[in-house]
């Protein structure tokens, strides 16, 4: 984690779904993060639901991807404009998107970036927020190449920390089933992710 504590968030009283939106660039994995984060949390008992939206549809263009959670049937098929959760998985798009829109109060913002944690909230104009240097641990774990590394299962890993909405255990357990390659690089990925998320 890059300084700062562990933030708090909690659930508002008649408002049972979680709502969490990843934004990431093609080839990056923001859309499968979105479906392994729902498989976890459907192990856990959990309704889900998770799909993406495409704009232009190539490597490197930006992507969104949604996961809904919640202990009742999911039935809005909506995009997510009002997220209790903002995943970012490609630091460059905090200059061109913005990625705290619609963010309610209390909701929490999970970066990869290496850069100081105060820096990154003056720039997203958010508090509640962590950051995890997910592009050095995915390259560490061999996750795609050095100039374009694969950074989803680390950052899952950072959010099951700073969110507590899912188990690690979980987490892995959905990666090793559900990860298109690699699935041990990507499980390691994530736990070093969450080891270096502090809190408790």
């Amino acid at each position: 984690m890059v300084g700062g504590g562990l933030p708090c968030i909690t659930t508002r009283r008649g408002e049972s779904v979680i709502e969490i939106r990843f934004h990431g660039r093609g080839g990056q994995g923001a859309v499968i993060a979105s479906k392994l984060l729902a498989e976890a949390a459907f192990r856990e008992g959990k309704e889900v639901s998770a799909f993406p939206y495409f704009g232009v549809e190539r490597r490197g263009a930006p992507v969104t991807a949604f996961t809904r959670i919640d202990d009742r049937p999911i039935r809005i098929k909506s995009q997510i404009y009002r997220p209790d959760y903002v995943i970012v998985l490609d630091p460059s798009l905090l200059k061109s998107v913005d990625v705290s829109a619609g963010l309610k109060e209390g909701g929490l913002v999970v970066v990869n970036s290496s850069r100081p944690l105060d820096e990154l909230k003056r720039e997203v104009g958010v508090d509640n927020m962590v950051a995890v240097d997910a592009t050095q641990i995915a390259i560490e774990h061999r996750l795609g190449s050095r100039n374009a590394p694969i950074v989803n299962s680390a950052i899952l890993g950072a959010f099951a920390k700073a969110s507590g909405l899912v188990k690690i255990g979980s987490v892995i357990d959905s990666i090793l089933e559900n990860a298109p390659a690699k699935k041990e690089e990507n499980a390691g990925a994530a736990k070093d992710a969450y080891a270096a998320v502090g809190g408790e």
